[in-house]
């Protein structure tokens, strides 16, 4: 019931934000890092329906905030006109770069997606080869994209606190699946978490 529920209120929450989007784009079609905003939300948030229940998830109330938070922050993203610190087809460059990286992580990870921590079985294919979220980089380049095309002192800081909270959400997958004795051999044989070279 309360996976049911869930799922529901995504799905709720994730048709309003679509709404809310459409009806900014067509008040000015030539945006397109927000109808790119908008492709990307509802593809991240969509699959999330459609996950396998895990094997073991992280209810933990500071898991919950970063997994929560980092996940519905469009929510507080300021859909009107803000600078554009760079043209819109920059902006929109960086987030068809950023998707396209989501979908190769996604489909290297199957069904095995979903908001909150949780062991749905080690992947160490496809994008997980290089990295050990590569979905986190893939979120990173599509906000900035999406940021410096918008940007505004409400966005600045919504985006601030977001990168923040999937630091959180990436330091609570890793306490969570290191219990597990394949991600701890995965761990040995891939170095990086998001960025090679860096973190």
């Amino acid at each position: 019931m309360l996976e049911l529920s869930a799922r529901t209120g995504t799905a709720v929450l994730l048709s309003v934000f679509a709404y809310a989007a459409i009806q900014h784009w067509r008040a000015d079609s030539g945006r397109i890092t927000l109808l790119l905003l908008m492709v990307e939300v509802c593809f991240t948030i969509g699959l999330s329906l459609f996950t396998r229940v895990p094997m073991r998830r992280d209810w933990t109330p500071f898991a919950f905030l970063c997994s929560m938070g980092g996940t519905y922050y469009f929510l507080a993203v300021q859909l009107g006109p803000g600078v554009r610190l760079v043209p819109e087809a920059v902006g929109a460059s960086l987030q068809v770069f950023g998707i396209c990286w989501q979908l190769f992580a996604k489909a290297s990870l199957r069904r095995s997606f979903g908001i909150l921590p949780a062991n749905r079985g080690v992947v160490s294919c496809g994008a997980y080869r290089f990295m050990r979220h590569p979905m986190y980089l893939g979120y990173l380049v599509t906000d900035i994209g999406f940021l410096i095309a918008n940007f505004g002192v409400q966005n600045l800081l919504i985006y601030g606190i977001q990168f923040a909270l999937q630091a959180g959400r990436i330091y609570r997958e890793e306490r969570l699946l290191s219990t597990d004795a394949a991600y701890r051999s995965y761990k040995g044989k891939v170095r990086y978490r998001v960025i090679p070279g860096l973190f």
